[in-house]
């Protein structure tokens, strides 16, 4: 059983972060960011997520000019922004990743199968990074205002991986966080049967 401390980190003092704190996020940090989230669960452990680390000013500059205006001032102060794509090939990894069975004849062939399956669980992957990030002491900004057509040409040309969504990382600014939006009750959002 987690802490209260830990599950208020995870979830309940945890905020979407837009402004942030001139303080870097190391190489390691990102290391150790993966070598967690590699470990939640995908379904066929299929593990779709393909992760863009965006670091440097250059690149930084080249990921701003595929995002939205109210998006770019925010993507261009992170330390970093990772771009969560998804792997329409992650099929051919199967007989890696599932070696118990002949996972790879599941997909290979069947475009909607693999749209769904890579959306589905690169989507997973990408809010597990969201939780090991949190575990490590690192804030999250997550975005979907982006062109994906840009972005697949700027940052995914030549490969089988598509972008998902995008979600900056490092130290928020707690004081320019606005107050917490509401959520749904759990009878509004749930039903027991």
């Amino acid at each position: 059983m987690l802490t209260k401390e830990a599950l208020d980190t995870l979830f309940t003092a945890a905020r979407t972060h837009n402004v942030w704190q001139d303080k870097p996020v190391t190489d390691a940090q990102l290391q150790e960011i993966y070598d967690l989230m590699k470990w939640g669960a995908t379904s066929a452990n299929c593990s779709p997520a393909r992760i863009v680390f965006v670091k440097t000013t250059a690149e930084k500059e080249k990921l701003v000019a595929c995002v939205s205006h109210g998006n770019a001032a925010k993507t261009l102060a992170a330390p970093v922004t990772a771009i969560i794509g998804m792997d329409m090939a992650f099929y051919d990894k199967l007989p890696q990743l599932f070696p118990h069975a002949d996972a790879r004849s599941w997909f290979a062939g069947n475009p909607a199968l693999i749209e769904a399956t890579a959306f589905r669980n690169s989507s997973l992957q990408g809010a597990y990074m969201m939780l090991a990030a949190r575990a490590i002491g690192l804030d999250c900004g997550p975005m979907s205002g982006f062109d994906a057509d840009k972005l697949n040409a700027a940052f995914f040309a030549g490969t089988d991986v598509k972008a998902n969504f995008i979600c900056s990382l490092g130290y928020g600014d707690k004081d320019k966080l606005f107050p917490r939006s509401p959520r749904l009750a759990f009878d509004e959002a749930c039903k027991i049967v």
